[in-house]
């Protein structure tokens, strides 16, 4: 008899559930879509619960961490110069995108081109559009481009969305792209700016050339700089994703991630924008993630804990952990 009580009591607590988060799918992210018998089935139901409880586990942790909340005027994001900055704006599709920097947000970028009228939607090949015209700050508008008052009717009345990945996924990337590569011209930059100034403070007995050129920065020099409190300004191609997009202070209606990355982009485009004529591209595999051991481990665990400090709130907030890496948690 207790065993028919406590298995009726869990059967109305799974529908009540379901229930609940049924109600949320039509006030919140997929206000755009028609859930006729037609286009609802269990599958697209289970899609959306995936999508669903990535915005709860969102909301969840701002409240463990007691962080501030998002608010109906959205007085804290507008305030936000860097957040300002990383949310582009396509006006036709009513939609908001913070991007960041190493979690295909190249491509994203092509993609906002396409739906913002930027570029032709019928161009063959979205991989096509250079790169450099991708990232010119003129090519898309941005929230900072407009009147703080429209800003915050835009964050309350669009839809936005971010694409998010492994904390240390990301800034392996931003390693591997940004400091590794000796000889590129896209590397340079980075290599003069920053890598200078890490050979210089975390080698000892560095030769003229690396002091020079900073072309050989190796990973554990480059996170020991990235775990380092002395450095609070961080460069967008690692700086955590909380500091660029603030998602506590601003309710995103969808969060993708980089290892679900193609099918997320479709079901986004699709279901939630509505855009069917446009799809997400699909360039070459990445190969980061089966490399973070390799470059992780090594690692001393001092460094390790500093860096998690670093990203924790990513770890916490997207739901990521190092058992993966080291098979164990960290925080």
């Amino acid at each position: 008899m207790i065993l028919k009580i406590v298995i009726l009591c869990w059967v109305i607590i799974c529908l009540t559930t379901m229930l609940f988060y049924t109600e949320h799918f039509y006030i919140n992210i997929f206000k755009t879509q028609d859930f006729t018998e037609e286009n609802y089935d269990t599958r697209s139901f289970l899609e959306r619960l995936i999508y669903l409880e990535r915005q709860e586990h969102v909301s969840v942790m701002c409240r463990s961490f007691k962080l501030p909340k998002d608010d109906d005027d959205y007085q804290q994001a507008i305030n936000d110069s860097i957040l300002l900055d990383h949310i582009l704006v396509d006006n036709r599709h009513k939609l908001l995108y913070c991007y960041v920097p190493k979690v295909a947000c190249t491509n994203w970028k092509r993609v906002f081109m396409v739906l913002s009228g930027n570029a032709q939607p019928g161009a063959p090949d979205l991989l096509q559009i250079p790169a450099d015209v991708v990232h010119k700050p003129s090519t898309l508008d941005r929230l900072s481009d407009y009147p703080a008052a429209r800003a915050a009717d835009m964050l309350a009345t669009y839809t936005k969305f971010l694409f998010v990945r492994h904390p240390f996924e990301r800034l392996l990337s931003a390693y591997r792209n940004k400091l590794e590569q000796r000889h590129q011209e896209s590397s340079r930059y980075f290599q003069s700016r920053f890598g200078r100034r890490i050979v210089r403070r975390y080698r000892a007995n560095a030769t003229e050339q690396s002091l020079r050129d900073g072309d050989d920065v190796t990973f554990a020099e480059f996170a020991a700089f990235v775990a380092d409190t002395r450095d609070t300004v961080f460069n967008e191609h690692w700086a955590p994703i909380d500091r660029l997009c603030r998602p506590c202070a601003v309710n995103y209606d969808f969060i993708g991630k980089h290892e679900s990355l193609f099918e997320d982009s479709d079901y986004l485009l699709r279901h939630v924008v509505g855009a069917t004529d446009v799809r997400f591209p699909k360039g070459p595999d990445s190969n980061t993630s089966t490399q973070l051991v390799k470059y992780f481990t090594p690692l001393d665990h001092d460094t390790v804990l500093k860096l998690y400090g670093t990203f924790e709130l990513d770890f916490k907030l997207f739901n990521y952990n190092l058992q993966n890496i080291f098979g164990y948690e960290v925080g």
